[in-house]
């Protein structure tokens, strides 16, 4: 495992970049991108085998963000593990752009399976895991989905296929910060008891601090050794972490972001 502190500086700086290329385009998906900072840095600089040198490799994890509006955030961290120049990151959403607001395997190196519609990025997941069942592959199949996406059915059919399947190369991680677009989760389409839900499907479940880097990691390490079960790990988050301006803000699904918000927000990162 790697140390704490050098994984807390990689969610800081996957955070200072979500913020400046958000800004840097006006408007965009903050909070969600945000919330998910601290899983991306465990999973990008220390979890997942992977090489930008070779995106490609067979037998490389495989990572899938369901919850496609958090996409900034998965560009940072593949910008800063090295799959392209973090200056590509101000093209976020422009016309011809590479870095469109939900993620696009057929347009960015480094992303496994382009995602938008909620829940079907999951299924996808799923799907891989499956793969690698029946090759009996080594590799592990990574998937972040959101609380307002577990409101979908496509969630459900997926865990329970899953589940059912024991496929246990899989690591799932809900986003649980409590807000979606339309307010609390738990006005919209109360989702509670969402551990004792996984668990009915079939799931090995922890649920944890979503910022706490040493807690992330143990629950992946608990998640790998625990066998014919697929692992939901639920992220207890703040939407929009770490930003002064949105931090537990219900209107930071998507909102406008000034080059001024940005530069107060990453000075206060530092």
């Amino acid at each position: 495992m790697k140390e704490k502190q050098y994984l807390e500086e990689q969610a800081k700086e996957i955070r200072k970049h979500t913020i400046n290329c958000i800004a840097h385009l006006g408007v965009g998906h903050v909070g969600g991108s945000l919330s998910i900072a601290d899983v991306l840095a465990v999973l990008y600089f220390d979890e997942m085998d992977i090489d930008p040198k070779e995106p490609l490799k067979a037998d490389r994890d495989r990572f899938v963000l369901s919850k496609g509006h958090g996409g900034p955030a998965v560009y940072s961290a593949l910008a800063l593990k090295g799959y392209f120049d973090v200056e590509i990151l101000k093209t976020l959403n422009a016309p011809n752009t590479k870095l469109p607001s939900h993620t696009d395997k057929n347009l960015t190196i480094g992303v496994d399976m382009t995602t938008g519609s909620l829940g079907q990025g999951f299924s996808a997941a799923v799907g891989m895991a499956k793969a690698v069942q029946i090759d009996k592959a080594p590799y592990y199949v990574y998937a972040i989905i959101g609380d307002g996406e577990s409101q979908e059915g496509q969630i459900w059919e997926a865990s329970m296929f899953a589940g059912s399947q024991k496929l246990d190369h899989l690591i799932a991680f809900t986003d649980y910060n409590k807000m979606q677009i339309d307010g609390e989760t738990m006005t919209v389409n109360n989702i509670a008891p969402l551990d004792k839900k996984w668990e009915a499907f079939n799931w090995h479940v922890q649920s944890i601090d979503g910022h706490d880097i040493e807690a992330i990691q143990n629950a992946i390490s608990e998640a790998k050794q625990t066998t014919n079960k697929p692992s939901m790990i639920i992220l207890n988050t703040i939407k929009g972490k770490g930003a002064s301006f949105c931090e537990g803000n219900i209107g930071s699904h998507n909102m406008p972001v000034t080059k001024e918000m940005a530069e107060e927000a990453i000075a206060r990162l530092k």
